[in-house]
């Protein structure tokens, strides 16, 4: 479509005006403007094809936060500490502490790709789970452990790390995750 106008006013210049000729993409619906000069204007969209994965647009904090607390709250959890939640990276971990748990011992690490809830480290919380280390596709969580004589405030066994990975939009434990309960060795809880 060209949008006409009334005639350009004469104007003086020393080289004749040459019309543009811009061609565009089949998929391009922006309509072309005719400028007063001869030429015309590019469409408006230039950008036709899909981003590939994990190059979106980057969000910003508080959107992708605010977000990411919404997931958690929808699955009965709030967020412990959001300083770990790093929008810049692709792999992102918020730890959340079940509403309904009145000690604070009800733990679960959330993962999120670019805005998009992947799922959580284990079926079952943890008594106490933390962010110890993360890179754009690698998140840690250490894990206090505890013997079965252990009260949930003082984990006797120490800790285990687990590396979570993320590869072709997989999210994948590196290490085994230790068992949510034992009567006999260590355990989340």
């Amino acid at each position: 479509m060209t949008v006409s106008s009334a005639p350009a006013p004469t104007q003086t210049t020393t080289t004749p005006a040459r019309p543009t000729t811009r061609t565009t993409t089949p998929t391009s619906t922006a309509p072309t403007q005719t400028t007063t000069n001869g030429g015309s204007s590019a469409p408006a969209t230039t950008h036709t094809a899909p981003a590939p994965a994990f190059t979106n647009e980057p969000e910003t904090s508080t959107e992708g936060l605010r977000g990411a607390m919404a997931v958690l709250a929808s699955k009965g959890f709030t967020a412990n500490d959001t300083s770990v939640y790093h929008p810049n990276q692709t792999l992102r971990v918020l730890i959340g502490t079940g509403a309904h748990s009145n000690d604070g011992y009800d733990k679960q690490a959330f993962f999120f790709v670019d805005g998009r809830y992947l799922g959580t480290d284990a079926k079952q919380p943890s008594a106490q789970v933390q962010v110890v280390s993360q890179s754009d596709t690698e998140v840690t969580l250490a894990y206090s452990l505890y013997r079965s004589s252990n009260p949930l405030c003082c984990p006797g066994g120490g800790q285990a790390k687990v590396r979570f990975q993320l590869n072709n939009g997989q999210l994948t434990p590196l290490d085994p995750l230790p068992p949510v309960s034992s009567s006999t060795g260590l355990s989340r809880q």
